[in-house]
């Protein structure tokens, strides 16, 4: 019998992220996936400047975006009726913006998921405390009350293992054996439209070298799709959108009827084309009923299934696990006690449901239900969705209210203003150590945070005493801006905490006569202690 304190189900973005986090934080796990090594295809491609936050602060940004694209080579949004043809409209999408790029340390990445899948394998590998088996799959499930049992099988020996698992996350996709062994229900739209990726090689680069985009739609009366850019050069994808209302069906897409409709797209009937693969999928707007039964956690799309349009499926993901591990690390640890991990459900599961109807929104504003004749463009809170990145707020146990009423942007997805309220991201400031420029986000990170006002020093020694890291800000590092105070919302002598996951759990606005005290039992009940 194999035991491990954490088995991972599903080795894509997703689980190797949840295997990355855990071992950061000290803790091993298992991961096992089916198949015999990462991503072959691109698959999802946009990774969020909230998601890029995250890879910063586990130092792995820099060699993300040395396996993607530079910024320059996707800048803009293109509608056309062919490559060659009529453009209809060209757009700077909203998160590319100087006002939006000012809210983070970071940006944008398009990274497609075959670059980026070997990227967070070789990490998590690297730090030596996971186990992580590709071409294994789980075969058998047995949720106990103290722990859960599983078969793993590897698929080129057929040698079976027995394993035993304290917690379990699946990360084992939309069609989540897991998830359906646990008899969960998706609640929402299923198969809202049909699509068909087309993988291929060819020279574009004549056509869209001077509007170099992350994406170009292409609209026309029998034939409606997008071009996705994968390397910018002679690898592309060709996603044909609402298969069944243009006359196609899965099964037309041989090679030769492949060729036809990229050239097509394209507007040069003499295009060498080379045809990679297919796939033939169908979106659906749907979120699992509950994202933890036991000791077992859905992640990812297992736990929820929503349409690109916006690019949130795998940034859901992704900061699903950086959700979970620090909870479940702290438990593992006898930190916290386990009615932390009910705030996963609290926290998660809300915002999926939100990025899904999203998601949706854009999806049917953009025609792909029916029929079109002539271009539909998006709506314009397609690709602007800032307030949805960084300002939907958490509600839960694990976030302690200060009596601060909600922040209520204008528009709540397009529109995110910074600030420390518990619950939110805790926003970004440039501060100075020495000659360094330092983001706030740069402070946080795998670790409780506590960030004093200039005449805070009180905190910073009662939460230095509990082992938890501490920033004097005006001080220890100065705030040339003077912006600081203003954006999180305290005076001087006030602090706030920060959860490993870069949310604010608690805020001060002042002092207090025992800081110590009041700081301990902020952890007690942040921690289900």
């Amino acid at each position: 019998m194999l035991e491990t304190p954490v088995l991972i189900v599903g080795g894509g973005p997703v689980g190797l992220t949840a295997s990355l986090l855990l071992s950061r934080y000290g803790i091993r796990s298992l991961l096992v996936e089916r198949h015999a090594g990462t991503a072959r295809v691109p698959k999802a491609r946009g990774i969020n400047a909230r998601t890029m936050e995250m890879y910063r602060q586990l130092g792995i940004e820099a060699d993300i975006r040395a396996a993607g694209l530079s910024a320059q080579s996707t800048g803009l949004i293109v509608w056309t009726e062919s490559l060659a043809g009529r453009e209809i409209e060209r757009r700077v999408p909203g998160r590319a913006l100087a006002r939006n790029l000012a809210m983070t340390p970071t940006t944008n990445c398009l990274c497609a998921q075959d670059d980026l899948e070997p990227v967070l394998r070789r990490h998590a590998e690297a730090e030596g405390t996971a186990d992580i088996r590709f071409a294994t799959e789980l075969t058998a499930l047995r949720p106990e009350a103290d722990d859960v049992t599983a078969t793993i099988a590897d698929r080129e020996s057929g040698a079976t293992t027995e394993v035993r698992a304290k917690w379990l996350i699946a990360a084992d996709g939309a069609q989540s054996p897991v998830r359906r062994q646990l008899g969960l229900s998706m609640i929402g739209e299923e198969k809202v439209y049909d699509s068909v990726n087309i993988l291929f090689r060819a020279d574009l680069s004549e056509w869209v070298k001077d509007r170099p985009a992350a994406l170009y739609f292409v609209e026309q009366p029998t034939l409606r799709g997008t071009f996705l850019t994968i390397n910018a050069r002679d690898r592309w994808g060709f996603l044909i959108h609402s298969l069944s209302h243009y006359g196609f069906r899965p099964s037309d897409f041989t090679p030769e009827l492949c060729v036809s409709l990229v050239r097509q797209a394209a507007g040069l009937p003499e295009l060498p084309v080379e045809v990679l693969g297919t796939s033939a999928w169908e979106a659906s707007a749907t979120v699992a009923e509950r994202y933890r039964v036991g000791r077992i956690f859905l992640a990812g799309d297992a736990a929820h299934e929503m349409p690109p349009t916006g690019g949130f499926g795998m940034n859901t993901g992704v900061q699903d696990a950086l959700n979970l591990c620090w909870k479940l690390a702290l438990v593992l640890r006898g930190e916290a006690g386990e009615g932390l991990l009910d705030s996963y459900d609290a926290e998660r599961r809300p915002l999926a449901e939100l990025t899904t109807r999203v998601s949706l929104a854009n999806a049917l504003s953009m025609g792909r239900t029916a029929r079109q004749n002539a271009a539909v463009l998006p709506r314009r809170e397609f690709l602007n969705e800032q307030g949805l990145i960084f300002g939907v707020p958490y509600e839960s146990g694990a976030v302690l209210p200060d009596g601060a009423p909600p922040v209520r942007p204008a528009d709540p997805v397009t529109e995110y203003l910074p600030n420390a309220r518990p619950g939110s991201r805790a926003p970004h400031v440039w501060l100075q150590r020495g000659e360094e420029r330092v983001s706030t986000v740069d402070l946080l990170g795998n670790r409780f945070v506590l960030l004093a006002g200039r005449d805070g020093a009180a905190w910073a020694e009662a939460a230095r005493a509990l082992q938890i890291e501490a920033h004097v800000i005006g001080r220890e590092l100065s705030d040339p801006d003077g912006a600081w105070h203003d954006v999180y919302g305290t005076h001087a002598d006030g602090a706030v905490l920060v959860r490993p996951d870069g949310y604010v759990g608690w805020r001060s606005q002042g002092s207090a006569a025992d800081a110590g005290s009041v700081l301990h039992d902020v952890l007690q009940r942040l921690l289900a202690l």
